[in-house]
């Protein structure tokens, strides 16, 4: 009995061990991320990033400051996409999903196939920028960095189906059916108040897909046209691309001549800004996202 109970501890303690582990590999690029940013320019160019660098800097966050009117402009059209697309994402999604929950719904597994198939094949790329340029016109446009292929996916779509389908009891909804209520009006006042878990889940990836996203405006937004619409993800990337980026949009430059840019550490202050308010955001819909993968991805 002491043999099993002192076996036991000691798995308990493997464990605990190998997570620390992994956790502190997971968090090691963050911290390197962030102490580069306040890493002097010139020292992390010739000896590289270092977790005890030997000069520190605030020129990086300095000149963003300077630039607050291009990197702040970007920063608040990510949150304005962020915000719309995952609230669409969630209405879309849930409605959808609580329609094909329903066992009763005619060719409702007709349905369902039709949105598995589309984790098995789409139509590429060129077909879909075609679609969304010529078609739906949306270069160039705010829709651009919202619409292609973030408002709704299959597997989000089964995780919220299994959830209603598993994690609400049928007794509910059929007693409000007989007391008169709607379609709607159950999926409103009894479905989405008990689906908060799962609803949180995915409204949580969606966000950090939509915060991290920039091919969308690879795609669909040119400098010129669609530049005002630049998120923070498209500002990084261009800086990656072109370091005078934010040089060639300075108010300050236009009058004062170009002006040095701290290079390296500029591209580490704008990935920290870009990833903060993700990283202080997910604490609070950590047991929120646990618990809605867990009950989400039951079968029905």
């Amino acid at each position: 009995m002491n043999f099993k109970l002192d076996e036991t501890r000691v798995w308990q303690y493997s464990a605990h061990i190998v997570m620390i582990f992994l956790s502190v590999c997971a968090l090691m690029p963050f911290i390197l991320l962030f102490i580069a940013s306040f890493t002097d320019n010139t020292t992390a160019m010739v000896n590289g990033y270092s977790f005890f660098p030997e000069k520190w800097s605030l020129d990086a966050y300095q000149y963003i400051t300077r630039e607050w009117r291009t990197v702040g402009q970007a920063y608040i059209m990510t949150i304005l996409v962020t915000v719309i697309g995952t609230a669409g994402s969630l209405a879309i999604t849930s409605m959808f999903a609580y329609a094909i929950s329903n066992r009763n719904l005619p060719g409702r597994k007709l349905l369902s196939f039709m949105s598995i198939f589309t984790m098995l094949f789409n139509g590429g790329i060129v077909s879909s920028y075609y679609v969304y340029s010529s078609v739906f016109q949306i270069k160039n446009t705010i829709w651009a960095l919202i619409i292609p292929n973030l408002l709704m996916n299959a597997f989000t779509v089964m995780l919220v189906r299994n959830y209603f389908a598993n994690s609400v009891s049928p007794s509910i909804t059929e007693a409000a059916r007989i007391d008169g209520a709607g379609e709607f009006r159950i999926f409103a006042r009894i479905m989405l108040p008990l689906s908060v878990p799962i609803l949180a889940t995915i409204g949580l990836m969606g966000a950090i897909a939509y915060w991290n996203d920039w091919t969308n405006g690879l795609y669909f937004l040119t400098e010129r046209d669609g530049g005002h619409l630049y998120t923070v993800q498209l500002v990084l990337n261009s800086i990656n691309e072109n370091i005078n980026f934010l040089a060639n949009n300075s108010q300050i430059t236009a009058s004062a001549g170009r002006m040095e840019l701290p290079s390296t550490t500029i591209r580490m202050a704008i990935a920290v800004i870009g990833i903060l308010p993700i990283i202080l955001a997910y604490p609070f819909f950590q047991k929120y996202f646990i618990k809605g993968i867990a009950l989400g991805g039951v079968k029905e």
